[in-house]
């Protein structure tokens, strides 16, 4: 079985993110990550070979110690391992571009900075207002997401909240139940709506029920009650002027660029 090792002089974050997203088109295949991370020395990398990277592999890094790097590629070499250097490449076209030398320093990106706060203070934010639990302050927000049950609110809320620190409210739509007028005093332009197709929608509710074992109400997972439920939604959009996102068969992360993008596009 392939071993996909990210190595890094930091979190792993980067090169576990990049091989999984290399590893999406190989889902039938059984090949696993393993992630090491803060190497920092030459010693380090060769006791990594001697005790753990075992081929049938490839190593994914980010390492920007010069000395950790140049071992790494001497040991994979004599054992015949593939590797890939994620930031080398783009560092090294930057420098010759900016003509400037890198800081070469591990976890630059991981320092606590402003943007770190603003992060933190947009996934609080995130919480105290899903699911329409809090109204007090929800113009506050940059965007409001809404929407009928499982079409990916919460999620794309703590998405735009960690990766974009966007304050990110969500309110969902019933059926026969009037959406809070404080909604309808927000501009559209801070609103997005979130729509699923019923047939997927369907297979979602009925995984969740399946799941957690609770006693939903048949309308719940019910066809027909779920293409009205999306096409009493889609009045609701219309009725707020608001822009309107599709995520069926789409990832969180996906929804969110667009999210992002449509914002964007009516902010300027």
């Amino acid at each position: 079985m392939l071993t996909v090792y990210t190595l890094s002089d930091s979190s792993g974050e980067t090169a576990e993110l990049v091989s999984k997203a290399a590893l999406s088109q190989f889902e039938s295949l059984n090949i696993q990550i393993s992630r090491l991370p803060k190497i920092r020395s030459a010693d380090e990398v060769k006791e990594l070979f001697s005790k753990q990277v075992k081929s049938p592999a490839i190593i994914v890094y980010t390492l920007v110690l010069p000395e950790a790097r140049q071992a790494l590629i001497e040991e994979a070499q004599k054992r015949s391992i593939q590797i890939y250097d994620i930031l080398g490449d783009l560092v090294t076209k930057i420098e010759s571009i900016v003509n400037a030398p890198p800081l070469r320093e591990p976890g630059l990106r991981l320092k606590v900075d402003q943007s770190y706060f603003n992060r933190m203070d947009a996934i609080h934010y995130a919480i105290k207002y899903d699911d329409g639990q809090n109204l007090n302050g929800i113009e506050n927000a940059d965007v409001v997401l809404v929407g009928v049950s499982r079409t990916g609110k919460t999620p794309s809320c703590m998405y735009l909240a960690q990766h974009y620190a966007l304050k990110a409210a969500n309110i969902p739509i019933v059926l026969g139940v009037e959406l809070p007028k404080k909604l309808y005093q927000l501009s559209g332009n801070k609103i997005v709506g979130l729509f699923c197709d019923p047939l997927v929608l369907q297979s979602f509710r009925s995984t969740r029920a399946s799941s957690l074992q609770m006693d939903y109400s048949s309308d719940y997972c019910d066809f027909e009650h779920i293409a009205s439920e999306v096409e009493h939604s889609k009045k609701v959009f219309r009725e707020l002027k608001c822009e309107v996102v599709d995520m069926t068969n789409r990832a969180v992360e996906e929804t969110a660029v667009e999210i992002v993008s449509k914002l964007q596009l009516v902010n300027r």
